[in-house]
């Protein structure tokens, strides 16, 4: 992976912390903790190539979904 394709998965993930945090009402931190613990960043860069050609309201949707399946209580 070059410089700029890097820069671009980590402003998309980026895009998609907040775009859930400002969902549930949440931090960046806050968002980013809880993505994290319940594989949600994990998601994200595993699927990005995929992910990242949905709006970010059906990227937010399937991390709510990700998230469930492996613990999380929000969505």
């Amino acid at each position: 992976m070059d410089k700029e394709q890097l820069h671009n998965r980590v402003t998309y993930m980026i895009y998609c912390v907040n775009a859930f945090a400002r969902r549930y009402r949440l931090t960046a931190k806050q968002a980013f903790a809880y993505l994290s613990r319940f594989k949600g960043m994990a998601f994200l860069d595993e699927c990005y190539e995929a992910e990242h050609q949905l709006s970010l309201d059906d990227a937010v949707n399937d991390l709510s979904i990700i998230c469930k399946r492996n613990g999380g209580g929000l969505g």
